[in-house]
């Protein structure tokens, strides 16, 4: 028997608060949200719905990697039309499922500061 590929992925992370300096994670699972994967390593991203995809607060960035990711569904393009400054490649970060496989994504997260409670 072949021993079985490790799936992992590096994730790169820019921010768009002045601040913060890009991170870059290693050795992540599929199957977890790029919402998940922030806040695991301490990072933040506003998640006002508890990540049922009910509001845009994990709005995000997907620079590179779309194809290891979920394809946007119709209830996420439209609560991303409600984010602060949607772009051609926004997503929200709770619908950002990690997909069997490896590779890297590079993704910016916008300035958290501009959401006020939690």
């Amino acid at each position: 028997m072949h021993a079985k590929q490790p799936t992992m992925y590096t994730i790169h992370i820019k921010f768009e608060q002045k601040d913060l300096e890009p991170v870059t994670l290693t050795n992540i699972a599929p199957d977890q949200s790029l919402l998940e994967v922030c806040l695991d390593n301490d990072i933040e991203l506003h998640h006002n719905c508890g990540a049922v995809c009910a509001c845009s607060t994990c709005h995000l960035y997907v620079d590179q990697g779309t194809a290891f990711i979920e394809e946007l569904s119709d209830r996420e393009e439209d609560f991303i039309d409600r984010a602060v400054n949607p772009r051609i490649n926004s997503r929200l970060g709770c619908q950002c499922v990690l997909q069997n496989g490896s590779g890297e994504i590079h993704i910016t997260l916008p300035d958290q500061t501009q959401f006020l409670g939690e």
